[in-house]
């Protein structure tokens, strides 16, 4: 690595930026994602159904013919995070040996859930598994149906995207605090490309990923908006209307502006720390005033399938006319790989100063946890009750996912659970819902800012504005263009850039582990000479002690 690196990006990355009317970015990367967005937004425009159908047969085309590569890469970037964590390699520290974290660990596991899948655990936390219920997976094996649901829900929201996640976030954390190159996903090319990530191909890598985190955040909040307004419609009679889910977006993502130009370590750390409180006393009150004794049980009987046969499940590929691996595994494989430059460049803003062994421990092994215990109070309390009323809250599943939730609660049958405090508690998932959605604008804000102004961790603050503005903006449009049709094309795009990143992961593994090894080797270095300055310091001493005492005799 060059020792004039920053001269070195200031003559070939920054000096292209456009610095007028409060800006600071990479004019190429900004346009080039812009145009694509309105593409694909006129695209949909003038023939939203012929696009769905292009959309539709582009992603059955990646998902058919490449599961193979999906399921494969996914184990290898968990087996790759392990490797590198477990090995001597683990003992390197982001950010060089003398650098330490920037947030308490509550803090940091609340934006790394928050920014990871909080708003999607809240969608699908009573839905997938009461699918999976109705409909057996092929996956996992088990006499009792409700523990197979819930363990193949696990491997959707397990391990597997959570090693996706450490693998990239990892990578660009170590490239842009120990090699001290841009906090972005051109950086991670560096040992390929060398001073060529400065120039076109690193710009190609932005465009690519800025696009993957405009649209898969705008389908995330085009989601969530749906699940608030079904939450209002719910608790006061509020219309679900188009018209009130772009109402929405509008106000939530002023709510996420503010929080955006407060700068992460103040408006995205409370609202992620927020969350995580909120959700703690919504799982705990659904646990008590819920079947708490069948949810502890199909808890530990699902993660012991979970854990038991996670090998097998992680290794299989359908061999057959069976649709269900293409639907669901595989979707949700392409789904993280896509999404992962947006969240791995937010946890790696979140993470300097940690162990690469306590990183990756903590970024794989706890949100998972959390995870399999949030799905197990939701999913098995949704179980229960579909159970108990004849199959009524899957139909409520089928016909309208995003009101599930609320239907859930509605459905919970305890003495403590009326009137008010049956309403507090859906007031109390909307709420829910809705930080979720803010944490997930605000953070995609300052990830899209970063790769735009080149790796720049402090952009300005019109910059930070513009891009919240943006996300809400093209939530907004495909609603108000096809509602519900053009948020699954949106989605059916954001899937298909799932191949491209399969295979940018998989080089930047092997890229990351060499920069790794010879990091460890430099940090040993670096320790062993200090070391041995202390020793000699230590002998001055004596040696000075010695002949004080000599000329005192």
């Amino acid at each position: 690595m060059p020792k004039n690196m920053h001269k070195i990006m200031e003559e070939k990355l920054y000096s292209r930026n456009f610095k007028g009317f409060g800006m600071d970015m990479n004019p190429v990367v900004s346009l080039g994602a812009g145009l694509i967005v309105l593409i694909f937004s006129a695209f949909a425009l003038f023939n939203l159904e012929q696009a769905n159908a292009v959309f539709v047969s582009v992603k059955s085309a990646i998902v058919g013919n490449f599961d193979w590569l999906f399921i494969l890469s996914s184990n290898f970037f968990i087996g790759v995070s392990l490797f590198i964590a477990f090995s001597k390699l683990g003992k390197v520290r982001i950010g060089g040996v003398n650098s330490r974290p920037e947030f308490s660990n509550f803090a940091w596991y609340s934006m790394l859930l928050s920014a990871g899948m909080g708003i999607g655990l809240m969608f699908w936390a009573v839905g997938e598994p009461l699918y999976h219920s109705e409909f057996l997976p092929p996956i996992f094996s088990s006499q009792d149906a409700m523990t197979q649901s819930l363990a193949t829900t696990f491997f959707h929201w397990g391990f597997h995207p959570w090693g996706i996640y450490a693998l990239i976030s990892l990578a660009l954390a170590f490239f842009a605090y120990n090699k001290k190159l841009p906090l972005s996903l051109r950086s991670v090319f560096y040992p390929l490309l060398k001073d060529k990530i400065f120039g076109f191909w690193g710009d190609l890598i932005d465009i690519l990923a800025v696009v993957a985190c405009l649209f898969g955040l705008a389908t995330s909040l085009g989601l969530g908006v749906q699940q608030i307004n079904s939450g209002l419609t719910y608790l006061f009679g509020i219309e679900s209307s188009v018209t009130m889910q772009v109402m929405l977006i509008a106000v939530i993502t002023g709510i996420a502006t503010i929080s955006v130009v407060s700068g992460i370590d103040k408006g995205v750390k409370f609202l992620s720390e927020l969350n995580i409180k909120m959700a703690f006393i919504f799982m705990v009150v659904v646990l008590v005033l819920g079947p708490t004794a069948f949810i502890l049980k199909t808890f530990s009987n699902s993660l012991g399938l979970y854990l038991n046969d996670f090998v097998q499940a992680s290794f299989f590929i359908s061999t057959g006319e069976s649709t269900w691996q293409a639907s669901w595994s595989v979707f949700y494989l392409a789904w993280w790989i896509s999404w992962s430059p947006f969240v791995g460049m937010f946890i790696a803003r979140v993470s300097k100063g940690r162990t690469i062994r306590e990183f990756v421990l903590a970024v794989l092994i706890v949100p998972s946890l959390l995870s399999f215990m949030w799905l197990s109070v939701f999913g098995g309390t949704a179980i229960h009750i579909n159970q108990l009323f004849d199959g009524a809250l899957f139909s409520t599943v089928q016909n309208n996912l995003p009101v599930a939730l609320f239907e859930m609660v509605s459905y919970l049958e305890s003495p403590m659970l009326e009137g008010f405090i049956r309403t507090g508690l859906s007031i109390l998932g909307t709420l829910l819902v809705i930080s979720f959605f803010v944490t997930s604008s605000d953070s995609g804000s300052l990830v899209v800012d970063n790769i735009t102004s080149g790796g720049k961790l402090d952009s300005p603050v019109p910059q930070r504005v513009f891009w919240a503005c943006m996300e809400g903006f093209i939530a907004a449009v495909l609603l108000i263009i096809g509602g519900q049709e053009a948020l699954s094309a949106l989605q059916t795009a954001v899937i298909s850039t799932g191949l491209p990143f399969a295979i940018i992961l998989i080089l930047m593994s092997f890229m990351l582990i060499d920069s790794v090894r010879k990091s460890y080797h430099k940090q040993r270095e670096i320790k062993q000479r200090d070391h041995f300055e202390e020793m000699i310091d230590e002998f001055d001493i004596v040696t000075e002690a010695d002949t004080e005492e000599s000329d005192v005799a």
